[in-house]
């Protein structure tokens, strides 16, 4: 008996072990498995082959700013096409088409054409948001549409100027998304029926994402609105604590990030960086500058890269905006935001970070390694791949997600 009931633990802890490593390979939203940009993945290259990594396949999409999730084998992005705004899927294996769903017409703005939101990858189901603000849940498997709602008209908001560029979070059986409406800068929605749970806050819509963080030993949903940075408890929307950050355009796009015991938050359009320490005070938090960054003489400008914070370092793209923006990539102490390093003139692009080292995609279409390292910068590799990005690399199972306004392409990037 006793022995059965051993085989048995051990049979568990074994299928526990494969779904946490099934996790880990995943890639399922916005920035990765913990909205941070950094995936657990190891084994990766060194340093780049002659001619760049293999590329596996690749696959037409079409016009958008969505970045990739993958899980459960599916590759899911938005695109528009055919005078539509549409959810769409591929087999992460071999790039084939799987499904494609339509959710809305055509986006059409002047900072560029096509959905923003990247979806997110629950189990059963996706979760999306158009350029003009409608939530939708599909499934998973074949793309059937679960439910369509007009979720900024519902809560009487508008689209952001530049389009609606909220990525979901999914929290439980809640979906949250930031809105910007009176009374509802950002609200959650039943995952299986878009009915709204709650509703927070009284700022401007801007473009960046929520995210879930654990901080002061309390998790907590932090949103970086147009106008100010919001603390929420995921269950009631209640508002722990609220911090202005205001930004020429609304253009706060950098997702917070977490340091420690306090939240980094960091905008571009000449603006700056700001790490917020929270003290507790009964159920909600009093917020200390830990230090703050801003302005012409600013350590970090992030226009549109969320900054990834590893080892007690600061790694993030600096934008000094104006006419001919010049974007440095640099190095901070994350304690004093001190500058160590910083590489001039390094170019537009976005990164994640993996095994020690960060991927890096330009918009130049490059494909660029770097060691993560805290005393210099440190390149390991540079190939030419074609696909010119604002969005970060996505990383799953030992591959390397890359779109433009045509092509997803799929990269082999283990040893």
């Amino acid at each position: 008996m006793r022995t059965a009931i051993a085989v048995a633990r051990f049979a568990t802890i074994l299928l526990l072990f494969g779904f946490a490593q099934a996790r880990a390979a995943d890639w399922p939203q916005f920035l990765g498995p913990d909205r941070n940009g950094i995936s657990a993945e190891t084994g990766l290259l060194e340093a780049f082959p002659a001619g760049g990594p293999k590329e596996v396949w690749r696959a037409k999409a079409g016009v958008g700013m969505s970045g990739l999730a993958v899980s459960g084998g599916r590759v899911v992005t938005m695109l528009q096409a055919d005078g539509k705004q549409l959810l769409a899927a591929w087999d992460a294996a071999t790039g084939s088409a799987v499904w494609q769903t339509p959710l809305a017409p055509a986006y059409e703005n002047s900072q560029g054409a096509g959905p923003r939101s990247t979806p997110s990858i629950a189990g059963e189901r996706v979760f999306t948001m158009t350029g003009e603000g409608i939530l939708a849940a599909a499934a998973t498997a074949d793309g059937k549409l679960l439910w369509s709602k007009d979720v900024t008209k519902e809560v009487k908001g508008s689209p952001a100027e530049y389009g609606t560029a909220c990525s979901p979070l999914v929290v439980g059986d809640r979906v949250i998304v930031n809105i910007g409406a009176p009374g509802a800068s950002v609200a959650a929605f039943d995952a299986a029926t878009g009915n709204l749970v709650w509703k927070a806050g009284d700022d401007a819509i801007g473009y960046s994402s929520p995210v879930l963080l654990k901080v002061a030993r309390r998790e907590q949903v932090v949103s970086l609105l147009g106008t100010a940075a919001l603390g929420l408890a995921p269950d009631t929307g209640k508002v722990l604590w609220r911090y202005p950050f205001v930004t020429d355009f609304n253009c706060n796009t950098a997702s917070p990030v977490a340091v420690g015991d306090g939240v980094l938050i960091s905008a571009g359009e000449m603006h700056g960086s700001a790490l917020l320490t929270l003290k507790p005070r009964g159920e909600e938090f009093d917020v200390v500058e830990a230090w703050t960054s801003l302005g012409g003489d600013s350590v970090l400008r992030a226009e549109w890269q969320t900054p990834i914070v590893r080892g007690g370092q600061i790694y993030g793209f600096d934008n000094l905006g104006g006419a001919g923006p010049i974007t440095h990539l640099t190095c901070l102490d994350a304690t004093t935001g001190k500058r160590i390093w910083y590489k001039a003139r390094f170019g537009k692009g976005n990164m994640i970070a993996a095994d020690g080292k960060f991927w890096v995609a330009t918009l130049a279409g490059e494909l660029i390694l770097l060691r993560e390292n805290a005393a210099q910068f440190e390149e390991l590799g540079r190939a030419n791949v074609g696909i010119g990005t604002r969005q970060a690399p996505t990383l799953a199972d030992g591959r390397l997600y890359l779109r433009d306004d045509e092509n997803i392409v799929c990269f082999d990037v283990r040893k």
